[in-house]
């Protein structure tokens, strides 16, 4: 099922074990912000990303190790090298995402960004060493910035996918499609957002971290919060500080930045640790002039 209809996509999500595949990733993948600058093309629709002189390279540098220090901990941790010419390349979930025994290429929308598709490194890395097979939707012309634009329930097989200039309805399909889902629930991002993983989290299929001012319609945002037996609802200081943008990296772990730690209220942490989760932080205010956050700077491996 790939769906407008929040009631005939949960209708049929609440009749479904969590049982499509492991809740949380077995590894993950980052790209090093080598050449961190303002990526002009990108700010075009990232109300996020700071000005060009909020840029600094060797403290993103220091603290995108640190990023790989500290998640080492608790998966294996495999870092690609940077390039200059592919700034925003330090998101690489945008770029590349996987599910069992396949590895999925997004389109995405900016040509700056397109370049980090043709990486045959990474390509080599999935095809060549983990046998994956291959996906590849960067050459059709819909945009699909895999999860940036899609946040995936793994342990249901669920997707939730916002549209906007950066995920159009066919290449939401298409994304539905290539990882397999069982049911995509489709929502309009609101005026200025250009992804859902800023907006939305699903935590390990057991919690959900919803900033409803990001959709265009709230009641979407209550109707994800109202599925899961552990939701938050973000305040406007909380979605500006990327708390949406987390990850569930175990199934006793969630992951955010040291900036949105800080600004998560004292309830909200109290619902995420009655849901199971230790909340770990890592200081990344200079990687996020780039416009995003922890969550976006990891490429999960399933």
């Amino acid at each position: 099922m790939i769906t407008r209809d929040p009631d005939a996509f949960f209708c049929l999500a609440r009749s479904l074990d969590a049982d499509f595949g492991p809740a949380t990733a077995r590894a993950a993948f980052l790209v090093a912000p080598d050449g961190f600058a303002l990526a002009e093309q990108s700010a075009q629709d990232n109300a996020y990303m700071a000005d060009a002189a909020a840029f600094d390279a060797a403290r993103a540098s220091a603290e995108h190790r640190a990023l790989q220090r500290a998640i080492s901990t608790v998966l294996p941790t495999v870092c690609f090298a940077g390039n200059p010419d592919t700034p925003d390349a330090v998101f690489p979930n945008n770029v590349f995402g996987t599910a069992a025994g396949r590895y999925v290429v997004g389109r995405m929308r900016h040509e700056v960004r397109q370049r980090e598709a043709a990486r045959d490194d990474i390509r080599g890395f999935f095809g060549g060493v983990l046998d994956y097979a291959e996906i590849d939707l960067s050459t059709q012309p819909h945009p699909c910035e895999l999860t940036g634009a899609l946040v995936i329930d793994r342990a249901r097989g669920l997707g939730f996918c916002g549209l906007s200039e950066r995920c159009d309805e066919a290449g939401a399909r298409l994304m539905h499609e290539a990882f397999g889902l069982r049911a995509t629930l489709l929502f309009d991002l609101a005026p200025g957002e250009y992804h859902a993983n800023v907006v939305l989290a699903v935590l390990a299929g057991r919690a959900a971290v919803v900033c409803p001012r990001g959709f265009a319609d709230p009641a979407v945002a209550a109707a994800i919060a109202g599925f899961y037996p552990h939701a938050l609802s973000c305040t406007e200081a909380e979605h500006a500080a990327f708390v949406g943008n987390c990850i569930a990296l175990s199934a006793d772990s969630v992951w955010m930045s040291a900036q949105a730690g800080a600004a998560l209220a004292p309830a909200q942490r109290a619902r995420l640790l009655e849901a199971g989760f230790r909340i770990e932080t890592v200081a990344l205010d200079a990687v996020e002039a780039a416009g995003g956050s922890l969550r976006c700077c990891i490429g999960e491996i399933f």
